[in-house]
């Protein structure tokens, strides 16, 4: 599946819980779904679970 197509369908899920579910449903279908997005990105091998616990080199500074 393409990331358009999965673009797609993500967006029609929040759209639908939205109308039908109002906003409450829509932030909770946003937040299960972002969840989803890095646990599969996990599963897949593309993060480690260090990446996000572990703190910046002195060098690596973003502006």
């Amino acid at each position: 599946m393409s990331m358009a197509m999965a673009g797609l369908m993500a967006g029609l899920a929040l759209g639908f819980a939205g109308y039908f579910g109002g906003f409450g449903a829509f932030v909770l279908v946003a937040a299960l779904g972002a969840i989803g997005f890095v646990v599969g990105r996990f599963l897949d091998g593309d993060l480690e679970p260090g990446e996000f616990f572990r703190g910046r080199e002195r060098g690596d500074r973003r502006r």
